[in-house]
């Protein structure tokens, strides 16, 4: 009972760091959950299938003041509102039958690595945490001392009038009490994002860069690693899923003067559309251990249905990283040799490959460009920009010119080659074109990560002055210059115009960028 004393949380009883199978059994016995005829754990999420941004706040207080950088998406609440809610979450859970702990890490540095006490009024939610964060050892558990606390009560209803919230729902982090608070939501990703924000924080003060992103490493001597930065669809998960390459981890990463480390424990997939043909290491991943989140199930069978999107299409699933044959344990590696910015252009006007200066590097990686299609119109659309600073703008609460100046200075220090790939559409944009060959992507990964495509002739193309492979091993070498898969030479000029003046429109948000960031962008033609 003295481990939740401080936060005056006297449950009835209280479970720490419980097996995955005895979680299973309190949440079946207590949750409406089901097993999959895997094994795996089912739930569903109710209203929130999915990150609420508008409900996610930092607490503007000291430790804040001239380190968070404000905005829409790191928006304040008052010491007040926060105490108010922490006070309710606080006395909802008090007297409860259970609650559950788990003592755990992130970071697989032990130099950078951060205790986390989480305690959770669901058995689900904590065998969530289980897989997703770094589990302790005997001794280590021994010894634990938390140095940031996660309270997570799903099932407490704010007033957002009287709480200074934005609805019945609130994810708050306070860098000074050194708290995350969660109510409202039964959306397990909010945990892990919330983990990954205090990392953001924290890590960057440390001269340590936190990275959105995926990491592999050459399974031969020279255990070379490769980063994978990249929005949802652009193919991150698929291609840093190498059988010839042995994953560190698959979302969020530190580079250090050590290395590259991975901050998870675990793995948080995507399910729809999930097949055994097409991503094995998932799917075979998903048994008793595992939490699946809104996937549809055949009641007498238990058999899944990964196509139906009826919840969401944000069908997820957590699982250990042991769960993956190629894992990497403990998830550290050497400094990277290749960086792989991945963007789905939908204009099909971006390179296939294009190899990165330093300077193009840290606008790319500010930008964090992808597209998506807005709709269907007698099958031509018009795609529309999607820009996430860092590749992750809503979990970076400091400055973004502070991650892009570690980023051109790891880069620079470590000679890391840097290339931006598009997975997206080539020939013509979305609904006149077609999707970038995932064979050839992958040849074009296989040669950047291996170093031959370092070694290449390169031409320069006008608009955004990127560096064009003309060879690249396994490649068709006509597909390289984009205009040349395009008919008409004049719809290609115009639209790639297009898309240079909407990165020039977006970056303008960035004013506070030194000026060699600022000039390795594009240079429409208006």
């Amino acid at each position: 009972m003295e481990l939740l004393n401080k936060y005056n949380i006297k449950p009835k009883t209280i479970y720490r760091n419980l097996a995955p199978a005895v979680l299973v059994e309190h949440a079946l016995k207590t949750e409406p959950c089901k097993l999959m005829d895997s094994g795996a754990l089912l739930v569903e999420t109710g209203k929130y299938t999915g990150r609420s941004p508008k409900d996610r706040f930092i607490v503007d207080e000291k430790e804040a003041e001239g380190k968070v950088a404000w905005g829409k998406e790191n928006v304040k609440i008052d010491v007040r509102s926060f105490e108010k809610v922490y006070e309710k979450i606080c006395k909802y859970l008090d007297g409860k039958q259970s609650v559950y702990v788990f003592d755990g890490f992130a970071g697989a540095d032990p130099a950078y690595s951060l205790p986390i006490r989480v305690i959770n009024e669901y058995a689900s939610q904590n065998l969530f945490m289980h897989n997703m964060l770094i589990r302790p050892t005997e001794e280590q558990l021994k010894n634990f001392k938390e140095e940031f606390t996660l309270i997570c009560a799903p099932g407490l209803q704010l007033d957002a009038k009287e709480c200074g919230t934005n609805s019945e729902a609130a994810i708050i982090i306070s860098f000074g009490k050194k708290l995350v608070l969660i109510a409202g939501s039964k959306y397990a990703g909010e945990m892990k994002k919330s983990v990954f924000s205090v990392m953001n924080y924290i890590l960057p003060l440390k001269g340590v860069l936190g990275m959105h992103c995926s990491a592999n490493m050459a399974l031969d001597g020279s255990k070379d690693t490769a980063l994978f930065f990249g929005l949802s669809g652009t193919g991150k998960t698929t291609l840093s899923a190498d059988p010839n390459r042995g994953l560190i981890g698959d979302d969020e990463h530190g580079w250090s003067d050590n290395g590259i480390f991975n901050i998870e424990g675990g793995c948080y997939a995507k399910c729809i559309n999930l097949s055994k043909e097409g991503e094995p290491e998932i799917y075979n991943a998903i048994r008793h251990g595992s939490l699946v989140e809104n996937v549809i199930i055949d009641d007498d069978t238990r058999e899944p249905d990964y196509t139906d999107k009826r919840l969401t299409e944000n069908t997820r699933v957590s699982y250990p990283i042991d769960f993956i044959p190629n894992k990497v344990v403990p998830g550290v590696g050497k400094h990277p040799r290749t960086i792989i910015f991945l963007s789905a252009d939908a204009f099909g006007v971006l390179p296939p490959v294009a190899k990165l200066t330093k300077e193009q590097a840290m606008y790319y990686f500010v930008s964090g460009y992808t597209s998506k299609v807005a709709g269907t119109e007698r099958g031509i659309i018009d795609p529309v920009c999607t820009f996430s600073t860092c590749f992750g703008s809503p979990f970076l609460p400091l400055s973004s010119e502070v991650y892009a100046s570690m980023l051109g200075k790891k880069i620079e220090k470590y000679g890391t080659d840097v290339y931006l790939v598009n997975t997206g559409w080539t020939g013509g944009q979305y609904g006149v074109g077609s999707r970038m060959s995932l064979k050839a992507t992958r040849a074009i990964v296989t040669a950047a990560v291996s170093g031959e495509l370092a070694k290449v002739e390169y031409e320069t193309e006008p608009y955004f002055g990127l560096a064009i492979p003309k060879t690249c091993p396994g490649v068709d070498p006509s597909i390289l210059n984009p205009r040349n898969m395009w008919k008409n030479k004049a719809d290609y000029d115009k639209t790639i115009d297009k898309l240079a003046h909407l990165f020039e429109d977006n970056f303008r948000k960035y004013e506070d960028m030194p000026d060699e960031i600022k000039n390795a962008g594009p240079k429409g033609k208006r």
